[in-house]
């Protein structure tokens, strides 16, 4: 039995998600896969399900309709509250998140003492490739937006690729995240931030998809960009207390 889940949430992924799953499945440690997948007309699905033939590690959790990013990391959490997993990771399907990473990110809570690590691009010897210089620096212009109206000293504000310890998500009130999109990505680190966890920055090289096509829109980003401010004026209380 692994101590560690990692959550991949699919939303027509079938170029890419045979290929991640036997490249986690390969690492020298164990890990455990929840696949939450939105009804993906392309057979994400049934890719997942044949491999649990062959990996008994590996679950799916299936939903009907395109539902968010948000809600489906939160349906996750609660698969993974209600087992005893200690390690919770969030990971796109596409390799952006290189798989070899999540090994450090691990380390980063089991022995450097974080609460929370995050994949960062944007901290000393992270780095991105790939990306076109408009995206890269709406991406690096938006985490600096967040820090500066958050006041919350990480870099990488945005970012998806992170391992949380059992008992940030046991604090944090799950029906009290209100963002689905992107902005649930900061929602979740600026929650955990406000609770006083130790947030540790582990730098990853990301790598634009190369199969499949990116789920960003402008609405998504818009979601981002006007979020922050309601979250400023959020109250955030430690569920366990």
């Amino acid at each position: 039995m692994s101590d560690s889940l990692i959550i991949i949430p699919t939303y027509n992924e079938k170029e890419n998600i045979e290929l991640m799953l036997r490249t986690v499945f390969s690492l020298p440690d164990a890990f455990h896969v929840l696949v939450v997948d939105d009804g993906s007309p392309d057979g994400t699905a049934e890719i997942v399900k044949r491999l649990q033939q062959e990996y008994a590690q590996l679950h799916i959790e299936e939903r009907e309709g395109k539902q968010g990013l948000g809600t489906a990391y939160i349906h996750g959490f609660r698969w993974a509250l209600k087992r005893s997993y200690e390690y919770v990771f969030e990971m796109d399907a596409d390799f952006s998140h290189n798989p070899n990473d999540l090994i450090r990110l691990k380390k980063a809570c089991s022995e450097q003492g974080g609460d929370m690590s995050i994949g960062s691009r944007y901290c000393p010897g992270g780095k991105v490739e790939n990306w076109p210089i408009g995206r890269w620096m709406m991406s690096y212009g938006a985490s600096f937006y967040v820090r500066t109206v958050l006041w919350m000293n990480i870099k990488d504000t945005t970012a998806g690729f992170k391992c949380y310890t059992r008992k940030v998500l046991e604090s944090i009130d799950m029906d009290d995240i209100r963002f689905v999109g992107y902005a649930f990505q900061i929602e979740m680190k600026y929650t955990a931030y406000r609770l006083g966890f130790k947030v540790l920055e582990v730098p990853i090289t990301f790598k634009d998809r190369e199969l499949g096509n990116s789920k960003m829109s402008m609405s998504i980003f818009k979601e981002a960009f006007l979020g922050v401010f309601k979250m400023r004026k959020k109250k955030v209380t430690n569920k366990t207390m």
